[in-house]
Order: structure tokens, then C-alpha cells, then sequence
């Protein structure tokens, strides 16, 4: 599978890592001036590496279809396979975790050290729950794809 793979695993670890890290952290910190020590210093290095991550993980996934020619069966859709349905699947998680971190990212970088309305901090909390919850459902699916092949 080549180096493609090693990278991807690396960067699924430090997202679904620092995701199970964020959520301890927000979980755990009940005094709200701890938190507003705290979040306007880790928030934006952890939003920064997100992103990089995120990044990685997008270019990894997409330089694996095509090196193992999935690419044309992954978009003809009268193909069906195990792997190529679990694959269809865990893409469209991942597109719509990529909406909900966009949305989370602008939220907490525009509002960083600031006070949040109650629609931003709404938002904010859905979609960090969110891409909590997704990084498990994304996982099973590449799970369920190493398990077939």
C-alpha cells in the first residue's frame, strides 16, 4: 500500500486523538474562568493543527483511491461491492464532517477571546459534539474496509 497508507493512519490518530482530548478537556473544565484562560491558548494550536490534519488525511485518502485504481468504480454507480459501498459511505461522512469543521473552525476563530452569542456558542458545541461523534462512525467504516480487503 506504500507510504500513502502510514500517513493516513498517523494523521487519523492525531485527529481522533486531539478530538477525544478536546472533548476530555471541555468536558472536564466546569469554572468558566478556566476556561476562558484556557481555551483562547489551546483553541487556536489545536485549530491550526486540525486543519493540517484534516488536510492530510483529505490528500492521503484521495492519493490511495487513485494509486489503487478505485477511482472510476468509486463514481460508477452501477458498481457495487462491500468495499466500494463502505468506501461511497465513509466519504460522505467525511465530506460532511470537513462542512461541520469548517463551521466550527470559523466559529472559534472569529470569536476566540471574545464573548459568543447564544446562536455561535449553539453552533459551536453542536458541531464540536459532532465531530466527536463522527470520528467514531468514520473510524468503524475504515475498519470495516480493512476488515474486507
Amino acid at each position: 500500500m506504500g507510504w500513502g497508507i502510514h500517513l493516513h493512519l498517523i494523521a487519523a490518530i492525531s485527529w481522533i486523538g486531539g478530538s477525544v482530548f478536546m472533548f476530555v478537556l471541555g468536558i472536564s473544565m466546569r469554572d468558566k474562568r478556566d476556561q476562558e484562560v484556557v481555551y483562547p491558548i489551546v483553541g487556536p494550536i489545536f485549530g491550526y493543527f486540525e486543519m493540517v490534519v484534516l488536510v492530510m488525511l483529505i490528500t492521503t485518502g484521495i492519493w490511495m483511491i487513485v494509486q489503487n485504481g478505485m477511482i472510476d468504480v468509486l463514481f460508477d454507480f452501477e458498481v457495487h461491492s462491500r468495499v466500494i459501498e463502505a468506501l461511497r459511505t465513509k466519504l460522505i461522512l467525511v465530506a460532511i464532517m470537513t462542512v461541520i469543521t469548517i463551521v466550527h473552525l470559523r466559529i472559534a476563530f472569529r470569536t476566540n477571546g471574545k464573548k459568543r452569542t447564544k446562536l455561535e456558542t449553539l453552533l459551536s458545541r453542536a458541531s464540536s459534539m459532532g465531530i466527536f461523534l463522527m470520528n467514531f462512525i468514520v473510524l468503524h467504516y475504515a475498519i470495516v474496509i480493512r476488515n474486507i480487503l
